[in-house]
């Protein structure tokens, strides 16, 4: 078992992801989710959790002392999974509303945007370069399992893909119009896309930006915090955006 902790523990790096072709997921909703839609490599639970979901055929029952050596989690839950990465595919503009990140490094920050696009029905995200591996630990954690539904293309180049997709392209600015107060573009619906966390949306994608918005705060004209978490502000962005949409 030695061999499989060193392999576990490999999908912790861009590397070890790379070679195996693989990532890492833990805790019951995150693997369960994930199962009808990732090839599992490998399949570790205890006898308490198999005893109560027998659909885990093929899973290696260990000892909880084995989760805990294999997982990155402080409190270790009692099932984890190696499933294989999807194939990269192509983004195509189909006319629906979608997300770009210009970026966004944080993991946690990625995740919970990955967890909004799937509750929102969002279901592609660009990531442009500097944007953090969807499949790294961190993030496929903070997915809670919306990962298997959202699909995230990784582009050399977010501008020219944005320019050359024919879509309205909406970006966040503090010069931008209110987002409440102002017809949004809706048929065909846009790419919304979030910028860095400290440094917002780069100028060449700045360029290719159709519609400018803010996000208002509340009440007018009060002092307040500079700015909001990227991942806060995407969901004000898509939930609005979604209401007037489906509304």
């Amino acid at each position: 078992m030695a061999e499989i902790v060193k392999f576990v523990k490999s999908l912790t790096t861009p590397r070890g992801r790379r070679e195996s072709g693989c990532f890492l997921a833990e805790g019951a909703r995150c693997v369960l989710d994930s199962l009808p839609h990732f090839r599992v490599r490998e399949l570790f639970c205890t006898a308490a959790f198999a005893a109560d979901h027998p659909e885990l055929r093929g899973a290696t029952v260990v000892e909880r002392k084995m989760i805990e050596r294999m997982s990155q989690q402080q409190s270790p839950q009692p099932v984890l999974a190696v499933f294989e990465l999807p194939e990269t595919e192509p983004f195509a503009y189909q006319g629906r509303l979608t997300l770009a990140l210009d970026a966004v490094q944080d993991p946690g920050n990625l995740g919970t945007i990955i967890r909004l696009a799937d509750w929102f029905g969002i279901t592609d995200i660009l990531a442009g370069t500097g944007t953090a591996d969807a499949f790294q630990p961190k993030v496929v954690q903070a997915t809670m399992g919306a990962l298997a539904r959202v699909r995230v293309h990784r582009v050399a180049d977010l501008a020219e893909t944005l320019s050359r997709s024919g879509a309205p392209v909406v970006g966040t600015f503090l010069d931008g119009t209110d987002l409440y107060r102002t017809p949004l573009s809706l048929s065909p619906q846009p790419i919304v896309v979030m910028g860095n966390e400290g440094n917002g949306i780069s100028p060449a994608v700045e360029a290719v930006v159709s519609e400018r918005l803010k996000i208002p705060s509340f009440p007018p004209g009060r002092q307040t915090s500079e700015s909001l978490n990227v991942a806060m502000a995407t969901g004000i962005i898509i939930s609005e955006f979604s209401r007037r949409i489906y509304g």
